[in-house]
């Protein structure tokens, strides 16, 4: 029986050479969009998150929030709960599917708009208070010229004080010590596999198995803490702060994920 294109990921004849930013687009197909809600367990991750992003954003006085990469909507949608003002983008046409189905099930109508961060401005034409570019979505962008292009993007797209919150995995760990993993904060659902299958200094290829057992794959720039860090300040970010699964303190091989928030802000020097 011939399998449809919906059904089955095509990486071509060697996976770990698929190294093309675009190609995220051909991984998250509709089969796997679909089971996605599974691995995030969205009443689990709320719990093991809290109200950081909402703290955050509040702390700031962000009213307008721009979700970069919305996924199924799980951060939209409990950002809209808040009373923040939301639109929801993203570049996999299913994903955006995904989360306005969701959104409309919980009461919400979500405004979704398909973007390639690269070209922001394009399909954006507001300015917000504050970006939001979580669940490792940044690491989808395999050449440093996409990097920069995409965080001047967001820059250019943020008003005069606006924040910029973007997590990653703690890829350092990964390619330093190894790959381990207790999913209290990120990717909650129960019976879920996820481990990295390859890991080289450029690409970390991820396997996903359900407890159907239907398994399905992400290839993933794996970006260094500090290199993330540089990128930001040199777009023109003045102040990033780090943190490791939520805290501020913590020891570099423990956290899966590493949280930045960096702040467009102008700091005057003698304000330093």
């Amino acid at each position: 029986m011939k399998v449809s294109s919906w059904q089955k990921q095509d990486f071509g004849p060697d996976p770990v050479a698929c190294r093309e930013t675009g190609h995220y687009q051909r991984e998250y197909i509709e089969a796997f969009v679909n089971k996605w809600d599974e691995l995030i367990d969205w009443e689990s991750r709320a719990r093991g998150e809290g109200d950081f992003f909402i703290d955050m954003l509040r702390e700031h006085g962000a009213k307008s929030v721009l979700d970069a990469a919305t996924g199924t909507g799980f951060h939209s949608t409990r950002l809209i709960e808040a009373g923040f003002e939301v639109v929801s983008c993203d570049g996999s046409p299913a994903m955006l599917a995904k989360a306005f189905a969701n959104g409309c099930a919980r009461g919400h109508i979500l405004r979704t708009v398909q973007v390639d961060w690269r070209w922001l401005n394009r399909d954006i034409h507001n300015h917000y208070d504050a970006i939001i570019c979580l669940g490792n979505s940044f690491t989808h962008l395999f050449s440093e010229h996409d990097r920069r292009k995409a965080l001047a993007e967001f820059y250019a797209t943020l008003k005069h004080d606006g924040l910029l919150i973007i997590d990653q995995r703690n890829y350092d760990a990964i390619l330093d010590v190894g790959y381990s993993s207790n999913h209290t904060y990120y990717y909650c659902g129960a019976n879920v596999s996820v481990c990295p299958e390859y890991v080289d200094e450029g690409l970390a290829r991820f396997r996903y198995t359900f407890p159907d057992y239907s398994t399905y794959h992400l290839n993933m720039f794996p970006l260094r803490k500090d290199y993330t860090r540089r990128l930001l300040r040199e777009v023109g970010f003045q102040q990033v702060d780090t943190y490791g699964d939520f805290q501020e303190t913590y020891r570099d091989v423990e956290p899966d994920f590493f949280i930045h928030v960096a702040q467009k802000r102008y700091r005057r020097a003698e304000d330093e």
